[in-house]
This record gives structure tokens, sequence and C-alpha cells, in this order.
């Protein structure tokens, strides 16, 4: 049993059959669990709709992905505010900061940030953050507001063995992906062999970053026993023993009194 716990499934590239394909694909490939980081008003309503038609497969979030942070953007945060208490959600994500593509809006994105991590801490949820050439501004602001409760994933982890161990000393995990199973990405590799195993949880980022033998093609959640058997390769463990352990610490993170169950 694998558990993604990140993956658009809602891509609006797909009509509404084909995202329902693509997930029985992922069911009949082992994957039990799928969780969906939100990015801003617009996949509301496609995500909502796989959590409904998948109750208890796959799981929504609640966020304000921070390249959709501009001028509005405290608009959009009422929003997210608005649907955290309107609804039941595994996560607050996806969150945090992105400097590669824009940093117009890097004051505002720091503070939509914050203000959300808050809100996780308010309704007792995990983050999932996305971090992108930002790792070490991302590790401040969540040093910043760690009292004990905020617990979270690095979301496609892509910093270096110093930065991980400061994201497992802040009682975080390591969300990888297919990235892992990238040659040129040898430091990924080296830390995935040095970090604790409870540390790490099994990703895909579907449609993106498909791992080999799919890189460059559309990525999808089934494609997740490719980053499973690099992991397991890497770790000097069987591919059940590693499925296993991810899966145990994903099902710790969305715990039942995270997503509001009784």
């Amino acid at each position: 049993m694998f558990i993604d716990t990140h993956t658009h499934l809602y891509d609006d590239r797909l009509d509404a059959r084909q995202q329902d394909e693509m997930i029985h694909r992922a069911f009949d490939a082992g994957v039990a669990k799928l969780y969906m980081p939100n990015c801003d008003l617009q996949s509301i309503p496609g995500m909502m709709r796989i959590a409904n038609t998948f109750p208890g497969q796959c799981f929504p979030m609640m966020g304000l992905h921070p390249t959709y942070v501009n001028e509005h953007f405290l608009e959009e945060l009422k929003l997210v505010q608005h649907w955290l208490g309107r609804d039941r959600f595994a996560a607050v994500g996806e969150i945090g900061l992105d400097y590669y593509w824009d940093k117009t809006f890097i004051k505002q994105q720091k503070e939509a940030f914050t203000q959300q991590i808050d809100w996780a801490l308010e309704h007792d949820l995990p983050i999932v953050i996305h971090s992108r050439e930002a790792t070490d501004d991302c590790i401040e602001i969540v040093r910043s507001k760690q009292n004990g409760q905020l617990r979270g994933i690095f979301h496609c982890f892509s910093g270096n063995m110093e930065q991980a161990q400061q994201v497992v000393d802040l009682q975080f995990l390591l969300g990888i992906g297919g990235t892992v199973t990238y040659k040129s990405n040898r430091v990924l590799a080296e830390v995935v062999q040095q970090v604790p195993i409870e540390s790490l949880v099994l990703e895909t980022d579907a449609p993106y970053l498909a791992p080999v033998p799919f890189r460059g093609k559309r990525n999808e959640s089934s494609f997740i026993r490719f980053v499973a058997e690099k992991l397991s390769e890497l770790r000097g463990i069987s591919l059940d023993e590693l499925a296993r352990v991810t899966s145990a610490n994903a099902d710790k993170l969305f715990s039942k009194k995270a997503m509001g169950n009784p």
C-alpha cells in the first residue's frame, strides 16, 4: 500500500472522466490514499468534486499557493479562512514561498505563509510547504512558529543535508517524489540515505515531475511505485518495508483528529 501525500488530481487539462480514470489507475497500482493540495480559488471546485466522489481515498487540503499570491492575496486568504471553517480538510496547503518564478510579491508571500500557519495551528491541522529557492526562509518561518504543535511536510524537498536536518529537528517530514529517480540529483539521494526513515513520505506532485522512466511526460499518482522503488534501493530495504513505513508516517501526520473526524 502506498500513500501519495501530494498530487494535483484536479488538473484542469483533464475532464472529470479522465481524472476519475487516472485515480482508478492509482488504486490499481496500490495507492490507497491520495492527498490533494489546493492552489487558489479556481482549483477548489475540481478538488472538492474529487474528494466527494472518492471519500476516504482522496483528501483535500486548503491553502493559497505562493505563486498565486498577488496584489489581491488578502481576498484569496479570506476565502481560504472561510473554507477552513466550513469543511474538513487534511491539511493547510500548499503554502510557502517561491522565489523562482517571480519575486515581486515576496513580502506578501511571507505574510500569506505566516497567516496560514496560524490557521493551521488554530484548526490543529498539518501544513504542506511549497519551497522553491526559498528553503532557508521557509525553515526560519517554521522555526519562529514552532510551538510544539506545528507539524507538516516540506513538499518536494530539494535542499541539502544541513537543511534536511533542520527540517527533521523541527519535527517535519520530507516529501520525496520523482526527482529522487533523476541521476543528476545526487544531493537528494544522499539526504534520503541519511535522514531517519520515519521522516520520509512519498509523493508524486502529479501531473508534474514524473519519475524515470516517464521523465518529461505527464505524471500520475500510479507512478509512485517508481519513487518507492528508488527509495527502497537507496535505503537498502524491501519495497514492502519502505511502503509500510512511509505510509505509517503519512497516516500519523494526517491523523483522524487533524482531519476533524470523531
